[in-house]
């Protein structure tokens, strides 16, 4: 809906005439619009604006004063993505010229299907008229004819025509309004069952034929609203786990399981055991009050000073711009939750940046991939991440959030000595000081901390976490008065907008991740997995978790993180559990996959997003990325061996840990970039290599070897990087 389209005006000041306080960071905080976003203007602007608001403020106004019934709830969110998102993303390309539009038969015909799409709706409100008349349930013959059949028609045939209807980018596609109408149908029939005893038959022989009719449209309108917002990754994992539910029978080994019928299966997907269950309870709550509380930070133009801030912090040391995406990336990462819309919002801006002091610019892309990844395990939000772990495993968000402190301490701790040793390596300068804003200017601001601060003092304080999301989001309105962005009416009204629209993508991810939950859930795949699992832990541990990984990032490969952790703890975390693995350790251990799949070739969405904006080859951005995040394949084994890396443990166990694992990630970031004072030969980066390993361990006497092959190869290249002064001196 923003009249930009893109975010190429966030950028540089002429350097030619810099200015003593020049702003490095500009429209950060501007709305990115897709590729297949339209862009309205007028009454068209207006109306998805205000249907926008009116989503966020049905949250906010849910959550906190007048709660819905949980399934209802649930449905309404679902439903209002659906339509926004139908409203606002194109099924296909647009079209570049009016020449190049559609045919007038076409249009006409996607008009003409709205006549059974309303008719369908309108059979829904006969059918509420039919049960509140005393009625114990609807005549399956007009639900199947007069509901089901007319619904799944226009579904398919409305979808089929908006992958082929081309317009300009400013107009609106009928077949899409199609869409809207069977989203509405197939969440009314749902929300006039689920409110009647006819609830408790889901999953049974007993159940309406209309659950199954809507649910089988519902889950085809999820399916194309993710394509539209994800891509077809999550699609096409879906649409094999879907395809498995009826060909189960069928296959041999540990895959078989007897089957389930059309009608049991799509009466019971619907439900909170499928896409109404963990997800979309996350996505319905944690998740749209966050990115509300993101959109009111980003009206408020904290972005621009986030990035202003690590620029003044950081932008002098060696590589400067290299860490300054560090900092930044982190602080915005653990906000908007996703890896590859955080590389877009501050990697228009770093990467140039990198560019010009001296950064190739498949490291400056893969730099920015790999700190734009790591927000995602950045506490106390951590994305999404640590919400949906609350949700599944029952442990308490504040316990989740303190046992992701170490964990990502060692990630940025890792990528900035990654960073700081090619700078060194390469020869590369910091910025100049009138390159970069000035920090005594700046920290006259730093209250613009203060939603985060307060959201993380609530959250600890015992508040829940929609009362310490509500608060924060109010506190970055009322903290805006007294910064240069106040926030007023307007403002307010245009983050509600922004946070309806950034919602779309989470909400459609969440529902069809949550549609894959389902499948593992009803067909027990996951408890085939566990057996699975079980069998190699006889073998070795190391054999499992290893098997764990591999499966972790190929579920996660191409998907948002939310997606790729949610299913990946239904498959995977369960099979760790029960050869013995603590629960927290377990699903940490997938979650970090999952995040880093974003890195991790062949498909990389974040180090692709950021090879776009580079210029460089997006496999070798990506293999870049891949080298440069490394620890954080580390990391997850370090959980096993040494649980106090998670805050399990006295404090001096957890200090020890900490402090030694990270020394050892400096060893392994010295080894990969073959520096360290200097140049380093094979042998020695060998020898960094075992002491890295042994820190990382945890174990005290490995600690103990490790801490003297670190102090050894210390001593020894001090004495070499003096030589080679007193020579370059003489």
């Amino acid at each position: 809906m923003s009249h930009k389209s893109d975010q190429d005006t966030a950028g540089l000041k002429d350097d030619a005439a810099p200015a003593p306080d020049v702003v490095v960071a500009e429209g950060v905080d501007e709305d990115v619009v897709e590729a297949n976003r339209r862009v309205f203007s007028g009454w068209q602007w207006l109306l998805f604006a205000a249907l926008a608001i009116a989503y966020s403020s049905f949250h906010l106004i849910s959550l906190n004063v007048y709660p819905m019934e949980t399934w209802s709830f649930r449905i309404v969110h679902i439903t209002g993505a659906l339509i926004l998102g139908f409203g606002l993303y194109a099924g296909a390309h647009f079209a570049e010229s009016e020449s190049r539009t559609s045919p007038a038969w076409l249009t006409w015909f996607s008009y003409a299907l709205l006549i059974p799409a309303l008719y369908t709706l309108g059979q829904v409100f006969a059918m509420q008229q039919t049960l509140a008349g005393g009625a114990m349930r609807i005549d399956p013959q007009v639900e199947t004819w007069h509901f089901g059949y007319p619904l799944m028609a226009t579904t398919a045939v409305g979808i089929v025509i908006s992958w082929v209807y081309r317009q300009a980018r400013h107009r609106f596609n009928p077949a899409d309004l199609v869409l809207m109408v069977c989203s509405l149908a197939s969440a009314g029939y749902l929300l006039l069952v689920y409110n009647t005893p006819l609830r408790a038959s889901t999953g049974t022989a007993f159940a309406p034929m209309g659950i199954s009719w809507a649910a089988i449209a519902g889950s085809l309108l999820i399916l194309e609203l993710t394509r539209r917002v994800a891509g077809l990754a999550l699609v096409v994992i879906s649409v094999v786990f879907l395809t498995y539910v009826f060909a189960g029978p069928y296959l041999p080994g540990f895959l078989g399981y007897p089957g389930l019928s059309l009608q049991r299966f799509f009466s019971q997907v619907y439900t909170d055991a499928g896409i109404l269950g963990p997800t979309t309870a996350v996505s319905s709550t944690y998740i749209i009050l966050f990115i509300i509380f993101a959109a009111f930070l980003q009206a408020s133009k904290v972005g621009d000073y986030f990035v202003n801030f690590a620029f003044a912090a950081a932008g002098r040391a060696r590589g400067g711009p290299a860490k300054v995406a560090i900092f930044a990336s982190g602080l915005m990462g653990m906000i908007n939750g996703t890896s590859a819309g955080n590389v877009v919002s501050t990697g228009s801006l770093t990467i140039p940046l990198m560019k010009k002091v001296g950064y190739p610019g498949r490291s400056a892309g893969a730099i920015e991939a790999a700190a734009s990844t790591g927000g995602q395990i950045m506490p106390p939000i951590m994305g999404a991440g640590a919400f949906i772990m609350a949700e599944i495993t029952g442990i308490p968000y504040t316990e989740i959030a303190l046992a992701a402190v170490i964990p990502a301490i060692l990630y940025f701790a890792s990528i900035y000595f990654m960073v700081d040793f090619e700078a060194a390596h390469k020869g590369m300068r910091g910025m100049h000081k009138d390159e970069i804003p000035l920090f005594s200017k700046l920290v006259k601001q730093v209250y613009l901390f203060a939603p985060i601060i307060i959201l993380i003092v609530a959250l600890f304080m015992g508040y829940s976490v929609i009362r310490a999301g509500t608060l924060a989001t109010a506190s970055a309105a009322v903290v805006s008065w007294i910064s240069p962005n106040k926030m007023g009416v307007r403002a307010i009204l245009t983050a509600l907008q922004l946070a309806g629209t950034m919602a779309i993508q989470i909400i459609a991810v969440c529902a069809c991740a949550g549609l894959i939950v389902g499948v593992i859930s009803l067909t027990g795949v996951g408890a085939r997995f566990s057996s699975l699992l079980l069998g190699l832990a006889g073998v070795s541990q190391l054999l499992a978790l290893f098997f764990a990984m591999c499966i972790s990032i190929l579920l996660g490969m191409g998907m948002p993180t939310t997606a790729a952790y949610a299913v990946a703890a239904s498959v995977v975390a369960p099979g760790l559990i029960n050869i013995g693995i603590d629960p927290l350790v377990a699903h940490f251990f997938v979650f970090y996959f999952a995040v880093v799949s974003a890195i991790t070739p062949p498909v990389a969405l974040a180090s692709y997003a950021a090879a776009g904006i580079s210029g460089d080859n997006p496999m070798g951005t990506s293999v870049a990325s891949f080298k440069i995040g490394l620890a954080a394949f580390i990391v997850p084994f370090m959980f096993f061996y040494s649980p106090a890396m998670l805050m399990e443990g006295s404090w001096m166990q957890i200090l020890r840990v900490g402090v030694t694992a990270t020394l050892g990630i400096v060893l392994l970031s010295g080894m990969v970039q073959a520096w360290f004072f200097g140049p380093l030969k094979a042998w020695q980066r060998v020898l960094m290599l075992v002491g890295a390993l042994f820190m990382i361990y945890g174990g005290i006497y490995t600690d103990v070897a490790g801490l003297i092959i670190g102090a050894a190869l210390v001593v020894m290249q001090r004495r070499l990087h003096r030589g080679r002064e007193k020579a370059t001196a003489a």
